[in-house]
């Protein structure tokens, strides 16, 4: 197992970005990616040079849901074009018209 490339402060403010600002997002996330089509709330928990840990509620009961990265990242500059990227192939694969602009 590498290294994490991400410290416990970088893992910790983007978990509370995403699960202040964008819920509905990692919900869409992990049911289209993390092959959790059931789940009825996501939010992110960790996440490394290689993908994002998420707590999801399926069936009314947590379950960790990890989903890759497209590539390694070793920058924290690299974390927010996956989620734009992870975002939008979710919102396709649920038949949704990605928003666009900022996120």
């Amino acid at each position: 197992m590498t290294e994490n490339p991400f410290g416990p402060d970088v893992i910790e403010a983007v978990a509370e970005h995403m699960n202040d600002d964008h819920a509905d997002d990692s919900l869409l996330i992990v049911r289209a990616l993390g092959g959790q089509p059931g789940a009825s709330a996501a939010q992110v928990t960790s996440l490394d040079g290689d993908g994002v840990d998420f707590t999801a509620t399926v069936d009314g009961a947590p379950r960790t849901v990890r989903v890759p990265w497209s590539r390694r990242l070793t920058e924290r500059p690299e974390i927010r074009p996956e989620f734009i990227r992870m975002y939008a192939e979710a919102a396709r694969a649920h038949g949704l018209r990605p928003r666009t602009g900022e996120h």
